[in-house]
């Protein structure tokens, strides 16, 4: 009896021990129908698919479908299909692990197997996950976990005894690297992976330990392999540069996102750095012209004297032009420069720069005719700035120069030439700037990844669709992606397309947090500290350097249109804080104030930089990158300047309904 009783038992265990060795040796591809198979049980029944086990069951058996043969024609969809699990089932399990882990697994197939018809469905579903609610959740969801851990790290900062242990930095290090393992992929994962350094970093002056600062380096390296594109890959990268040692004080009010300079030296530049004592070298020659007006700028690595002077033509030696000259103390001139730049406009010929004797550069500019001309220097970096202007046919379009960097399209709305006609204005052209850009992320936001340069663009953007459409003018953009233009270039850029509005839009910042409202600037001399402390900024100097322009500004006031630009900036802010303040509160008019503007400097026409909110205030960051209060402000600046056109266009042309 018990005989029989056994044999039952063991053909069994024979029958499942061969099928297990079945589908241990089964074929990709018939383990790939197993899988689905499983996967379409699971799908149909409804009490099984609320438990974990089963989603990993089948999970594993189109993991074995990769894993027996990767280099197959199987292989790619058994990938695939295992990151599309791990998809639905963080749909039922919420778990941020699972989400990456699809996110992980899809981009396998993308990048392992690109010419497989699934890299193109993963792909697909990559771009899906980008914008759907899993995204946000994690977000939402790194985003407290940051928060949490910059409360800990606070309470540390405050306890000097816990600041003495190991322990408690390990503790905050542990939560900050939660942050980048919540979300990977998503909009915090750089923040915290660079505070995460900088933990290590701080450890490491109380430690000492080298392999503290090891770590440290290895995260910021890792940032800016991850994610480049981030904002925090510059300040990864500064972080590398920087061992210990105080940064300037520009660098600390913009949280080490602008320093004092540009924020980074052009790449044709950086092996010219200075070495103390050296002379300056003149590194470059730049140019933007069109029939009446010309701008010339001279770079140098390192700030410099230089004298300039008008020389009278002089047939007897065969000069039958005039030529202006620079020539700069103490300096010599850079191998790489084209010493001659044929500009052939209507006033000038062309630039020539020479080594006019062992320690002096001379740059001469060929001038056929002109009406005026001023020259004068910016600083960090230093370069030397010649405008020429003279009268021509301003019905002739603007030059367009070969080789000159071109910033934005010329966009005109259906008939918006014949509407200014008709209107009798004398505003046609407006040229935004969108402040900032490329390497100068200007501000950083109160947010992780939040940067002027980004909350300008998109804001200018909406402005620009707005003047054209409501009020039928020409709109010249500076920069309509994220590009690095010089801050004389700007406003290069403004005259050589004759605007006749100039607006700089920017975003302000504070280091202290609560610091909130809206104003608008136009060029002249200051006083006011806060003015000051905001030229610098946006000039990317130093407030002393702030005092010598305003030197500079007294030869240069009688060219700038100060009562134009002060009535514009009055109209523009008076209409902006009204239609914001209506829809948003609580909302701070910060007025109307004046300052010494790199990018307003040598502007030809009515000109303005608005400050449209404190981007270092959590509140207005948040207000800045809201569709709704980019749109309202819009509205008020587009109203304030069909004020200022109504009230500057002759009161005998203006008609009544």
């Amino acid at each position: 009896m018990a005989k029989r009783a056994i044999f039952p038992v063991i053909l069994i265990c024979t029958i499942l021990v061969l099928c297990s060795c079945a589908i241990s040796g089964a074929a990709p591809n018939q383990r790939y129908f197993e899988a689905e198979a499983c996967h379409e049980r699971l799908k149909n029944d409804t009490e099984k698919r609320q438990y974990r086990s089963y989603w990993l069951t089948c999970i594993r058996q189109f993991e074995s479908v990769h894993a027996v043969d990767p280099r197959g024609p199987w292989a790619a969809a058994g990938l695939y299909m295992s990151g599309r699990l791990y998809g639905e089932l963080y749909e039922l399990s919420h778990k941020p692990s699972d989400l990456n882990t699809s996110r992980m697994l899809l981009g396998q197939v993308r990048d392992t197997y690109p010419n497989s018809a699934y890299s193109k469905r993963a792909d697909a579903d990559l771009k899906a996950m980008s914008k759907g609610v899993g995204k946000n959740v994690l977000a939402e969801t790194a985003k407290k976990q940051y928060y949490l851990a910059e409360s800990a790290y606070n309470d540390l900062q405050r306890s000097p005894a816990k600041k003495k242990y190991r322990s408690y930095w390990l503790k905050i290090i542990h939560e900050f690297e939660k942050v980048h393992e919540i979300d990977p992929y998503g909009p915090w994962a750089a923040a915290g992976l660079f505070r995460t350094g900088e933990m290590y970093r701080e450890l490491y002056s109380h430690s000492y330990s080298p392999a503290d600062e090891k770590k440290a380096e290895a995260l910021f390296n890792q940032v800016l392999r991850e994610y480049p594109r981030s904002a925090y890959s510059d300040r990864a990268r500064i972080s590398l540069k920087e061992k210990s040692g105080d940064r300037d004080p520009l660098a600390k009010l913009t949280g080490m996102e602008t320093t004092s300079g540009e924020v980074a030296a052009p790449k044709d530049r950086k092996s010219e750095m200075p070495a103390s004592g050296d002379p300056a070298t003149v590194t470059g020659i730049r140019y933007w012209s069109n029939p009446d007006y010309t701008r010339i700028v001279i770079d140098a690595n390192q700030e410099t004297s230089f004298v300039n002077n008008l020389l009278k033509k002089d047939p007897s030696i065969n000069l039958h032009h005039e030529r202006l000259y620079v020539d700069l103390d103490k300096s010599r001139l850079s191998a790489s420069i084209q010493r001659k730049i044929p500009i052939d406009d209507a006033h000038l010929k062309d630039v020539r720069a020479g080594q006019y004797c062992p320690d002096t550069v001379r740059v001469v500019v060929d001038m056929k005719s002109f009406e005026e001309y001023s020259v004068f220097a910016l600083k960090n970096p230093f370069r030397i700035v010649i405008d020429v202007r003279g009268k021509s046919d301003t019905s002739s379009p603007p030059v367009s120069q070969p080789g000159v960097h071109h910033a934005g399209e010329i966009n005109q709305s259906p008939g918006s030439a014949s509407i200014a006609r008709q209107l009798a204005l004398g505003v046609r052209r407006v040229v935004i700037d969108p402040g900032h850009g490329g390497r100068d992320p200007g501000a950083p936001g109160a947010f992780p990844g939040v940067h002027e340069k980004d909350i300008v663009l998109e804001l200018s953007k909406v402005l620009a669709s707005k003047i054209k459409r409501d009020l039928g003018l020409e709109v010249i953009m500076t920069r309509t992606t994220d590009t690095y233009l010089t801050l004389e270039e700007r406003t290069a850029i403004a005259n050589t397309h004759r605007a006749d509005l100039f607006i700089s839009i920017h975003a302000n910042a504070s280091t202290n947090k609560n610091a909130h409202g809206i104003e608008t600037y136009f060029l002249n001399l200051t006083t006011d500290n806060e003015s000051i402390a905001v030229a610098a900024r946006e000039n990317a100097t130093s407030e002393k350097n702030i005092s010598e322009l305003q030197e500079i500004l007294m030869d240069l006031m009688h060219n700038a249109k100060i009562n134009e630009s002060s009535r514009l900036a009055t109209y523009v802010q008076n209409s902006m804080y009204g239609r914001v303040s209506g829809q948003f509160n609580p909302v701070a008019n910060k007025g109307v104030k004046q300052a010494p503007f790199y990018v307003l400097l040598g502007a030809q026409m009515p000109s303005i930089l608005i400050e449209t909110g404190f981007i270092s205030n959590p509140r207005e960051c948040r207000r800045l990158m809201d569709p709704e209060y980019q749109k309202a402000l819009s509205n008020g600046i587009v109203s304030g300047i069909r004020a200022f056109i109504n009230d500057t266009r002759p009161p005998t042309l203006v008609t009544t309904n």
